[in-house]
């Protein structure tokens, strides 16, 4: 499972990275590279957030996984769902990217596609880390404090996701740049997550 997750989110990555390979800077005559490459700057912020946001899907999924011995079937489709979001988020970017420039209407709208589909991805995320709990399909030895310690560090996500969707109808790229400080906080080590390498000692 963590191996199929794996090849998917690779492969959004691979895309993300296609398309920005595809991008050729539009040169209006007498205009010179810097500000061309500057007026693309929509495809380089919706690039580099949805990096980030990709990077962090993979580095929680990964943290989640190594406490799961066991699959039923609704997990196997919750982590669809999962996944099924996170294939959709370079399609909203795309989206967000082609159109950070146009009418105000058009911002708000593509910056809520592209929010919600990040939060749909954070809702399974804890749909997913529900019923694997619920179900006894985590690690035996897994502390039940630490258990609930990540449940509580999954739930933040939506609570967040909700008021940078909510901010997405009043200023777009003030919802994207709250959203990408958000995402943030989820690299920062935190319950559940791998532990730090540490230099051995003699």
């Amino acid at each position: 499972m963590e191996a199929f997750s794996d090849a998917v989110i690779a492969i959004v990555l691979t895309l993300m990275a296609v398309e920005l390979l595809q991008l050729s800077p539009q040169r209006p005559e007498g205009q010179d590279l810097p500000g061309a490459l500057f007026h693309e700057w929509p495809a380089y912020l919706a690039y580099v957030i949805t990096f980030v946001i990709v990077g962090q899907v993979w580095l929680t999924h990964h943290n989640m996984w190594r406490y799961v011995v066991k699959v039923d079937q609704l997990l196997l489709v919750l982590n669809l769902l999962l996944l099924l979001f996170v294939a959709a988020i370079p399609f909203a970017a795309s989206l967000l990217a082609d159109n950070l420039r146009g009418t105000v209407a058009d911002q708000r709208l593509t910056a809520a596609l592209y929010v919600g589909t990040v939060l749909g991805e954070a809702l399974f995320f804890n749909l997913s880390w529900w019923w694997a709990r619920r179900r006894r399909l985590l690690d035996p030895g897994l502390d039940p404090r630490l258990a609930r310690a990540v449940a509580r560090r999954f739930l933040l996500g939506p609570v967040l996701y909700v008021v940078a969707f909510g901010i997405s109808f009043v200023d777009p790229v003030l919802s994207l740049a709250a959203y990408f400080l958000l995402t943030g906080l989820y690299l920062i080590r935190g319950p559940g997550d791998l532990p730090s390498s540490r230099p051995a000692r003699a």
